[in-house]
Formats: C-alpha cells, sequence, structure tokens
C-alpha cells in the first residue's frame, strides 16, 4: 500500500498542509520578518523591473567591449535623461490638461445633471429594474463618495511612502546591475553538482519568464501608448497627452487595465462632442486589436504559454484579494509559480524507473 502513488500523494498533502498549518500557528515568529520585508519590497521591486529593462543593454555594451561599470553609468545617465525630457517636456503639459480637466468639472458635471433630469422626465420608458438599479446607486452616492475619499487618502500616504522608498532603488539597481550575473554561480554553489544543475536550469527559466515579461510588457505598453496618443491627436479630443499617459500605465494590466484607460477618454470625448467620443472608442479598439494581434505576439512571444482564460481568472481573483498590486503582478508570480512547479514536475518525470506511470 505504502508503495502506491496515490497513497504517497495523500502523504505529500497531509505533510504540506500541516506544515502551513503550523506556519499558522507561529505566525507571531514570522511577522517581524514580514514587516522587514514590506519595508524594502518598494525599492527591491523597482530596481527589479527597471534591472530586467536595462541589464539587456549593460550586457550589449559589455559584448562591445564596455567596461560593466561604465555600461551601468552609461545607462545611468540615459535614465537621468529621460526623467530630465519628462520634468520638462511631459509633465507640465500633463499638469495644464490635468488643471483644465479640474476647471471643466462643474460644465461636466452640470451635463450630467442634465441627463439625469432628461432620465426622471422619461421614467416611464425605463424598466422598473433598471429604475431600482440607479436609484440604488443615487441613494448610496454618499457612501460611495466617504469610501474614494477614504481611499484617496489611504493613496496618497502610499504615495508619500513610496517616494521616500524611490531614493533607495538607484543604489539597489546599481548593484543588480554589477552583481547580479553571479547569483546564480552563488546559490548553486551549496549543492551538490546534479542539484547544483537542476537549481541553474530552474533559476534561468524563471530569469527567463520574468525578463520576458517585464520588457515585454513595457514594450507594448510604450507602443499601446503612442499609437493612443497619435489617434487622439487626429481626432481632436481633449487632454490627449494625459489620457494617452493613462492608457500607457493602465495598459501594464493585462486584458483589463485597457479597457479601463478607455473609460475616462471615452466620456471625456463624448462630453466634448459625440462624434469624438464615437471614433475615441474606435481608437481604443484598432489599438487593442493591434497590441493583440501583432505587438504582443511578437514582442512577448509565446515564453510566458498563459492562456487568456487563465490571465482573466487571474486578474478577478488578485484583484479582489491584494488590490491594485495584485492586478500588477498576479501574472508574472503565476508564471514564477508554473515555472517552478514544471521544473519539478520534469525532474520528478527524468528520475522516475523505468516503466512506472506518470503521477496522475
Amino acid at each position: 500500500m505504502t508503495k502506491e502513488k496515490m497513497f504517497r500523494f495523500l502523504v505529500y498533502a497531509i505533510l504540506i498542509f500541516t506544515l502551513i498549518y503550523l506556519v499558522h500557528l507561529t505566525g507571531f515568529i514570522f511577522r517581524p520578518i514580514g514587516t522587514l520585508i514590506a519595508a524594502i519590497a518598494v525599492p527591491i521591486i523597482g530596481a527589479g523591473l527597471l534591472f530586467y529593462i536595462t541589464n539587456p543593454l549593460v550586457n550589449r555594451l559589455e559584448n562591445f567591449k564596455v567596461p560593466r561599470i561604465a555600461g551601468i553609468l552609461l545607462v545611468f545617465l540615459g535614465l537621468v535623461a529621460v526623467v530630465f525630457f519628462s520634468i520638462y517636456f511631459i509633465i507640465p503639459p500633463v499638469q495644464e490638461q490635468f488643471a483644465k480637466l479640474i476647471d471643466n468639472s462643474p460644465q461636466m458635471a452640470q451635463y450630467f445633471d442634465e441627463l439625469f433630469e432628461l432620465w426622471q422626465n422619461r421614467q416611464e420608458f425605463i424598466p422598473a429594474s433598471v429604475e431600482d438599479t440607479i436609484q440604488n446607486v443615487i441613494n448610496n452616492l454618499d457612501s460611495y463618495a466617504e469610501s474614494i475619499m477614504s481611499s484617496l487618502f489611504n493613496f496618497i500616504g502610499s504615495v508619500f511612502s513610496f517616494v521616500f522608498s524611490f531614493v533607495l532603488i538607484p543604489f539597489f539597481l546599481f548593484f543588480m546591475l554589477k552583481d547580479g550575473h553571479k547569483f546564480i554561480p552563488f546559490a548553486t554553489s551549496f549543492f551538490s553538482q546534479s542539484k547544483a544543475s537542476s537549481l541553474e536550469t530552474l533559476l534561468k527559466n524563471i530569469n527567463r519568464s520574468l525578463s520576458a515579461f517585464i520588457q515585454g510588457q513595457a514594450l507594448v505598453s510604450l507602443c499601446v501608448g503612442a499609437m493612443l496618443l497619435i489617434g487622439y491627436w487626429a481626432v481632436g479630443l481633449n487632454y490627449a497627452l494625459m489620457l494617452a499617459i493613462f492608457g500607457l500605465f493602465m495598459n501594464l494590466i493585462p486584458f483589463v487595465g485597457p479597457w479601463i484607460s478607455a473609460i475616462p477618454a471615452v466620456i471625456i470625448g463624448f462630453f466634448q462632442d459625440p462624434m469624438i467620443g464615437v471614433w475615441t472608442a474606435v481608437i481604443m479598439i484598432v489599438a487593442q486589436q493591434i497590441e493583440s494581434n501583432f505587438i504582443s505576439p511578437n514582442v512577448m512571444g509565446k515564453v510566458l504559454k498563459v492562456h487568456p482564460l487563465t490571465v482573466i481568472t487571474l486578474i478577478l481573483a488578485a484583484g479582489a484579494i491584494a488590490g491594485f498590486l495584485g492586478l500588477l503582478f498576479v501574472v508574472p508570480a503565476y508564471a514564477v509559480a508554473k515555472t517552478i512547479i514544471s521544473h519539478f514536475y520534469h525532474v520528478y518525470t527524468d528520475k522516475r524507473p523505468v516503466g512506472q506511470k506518470n503521477l496522475f
């Protein structure tokens, strides 16, 4: 009986759940560790994202016989140039457009009040269920506004904390670029040759998955932002630069983000002119079709091998559990977990006795 695969599987499952339960009981031991990790999470994650974006440039410079330190300094100069370009040429017009949007918000509110009055005058044409839903939303506007303001204050506090941690990102990034290639040899030096080879393969696969996702998603988002900016300018949409940048950052959230960015653009377009609103929706749909069918397959390839339905399910679950941060990191976290599980399963199948069936 002990040689049966199902029996061994049940034993492993019981041991895993027992370990999880023990970790739960001794949570007070791990709580300080969690606090420490949370304190350094922002600079590590920020530097890690920049590392995967800039490391190929450093490697390319090193291939051209440029010393690695000199290549890192050149990349840092490039990052500083991008920051100064943003400060002097992008941020001022975005601030101006945002200020104009705030100034025009009373007119937009009056427009929606007129729509509400029109709805009140046409209540006999609206189904009762729809009327009840709209009335329920109207009755709960105060609670919604209170919740939004509470979230806004929490967001402002998080922004200040992020800015404080942001100062440490260049230091982490410098040492990641300088010594990052030494991590795998260091990690594998504690194991025997066979296990070190297996661990090296696993770490390289994880690195490849993260690199493909981060570099690809950044490049895809830049392409989508450029397409939206050109399209918004072409149709004469107000606040085009601000809305295009918003669409660029929202595109970092797979599948859901682009449609979130479309909502304010389409609303502003319809408020400006109904036809501009229609053309704005068309531009968003065309940009997403180009991104989904041409840019993403060629830039990101099929390295992650994650089905779209799986991505949507992960995003829904992560958004409910971890909020906005969950939306950003759930797909790469899933890709890493999938890589680890797949690696150990292949290790198991390679070492199983000849003639033995699969695990399931």
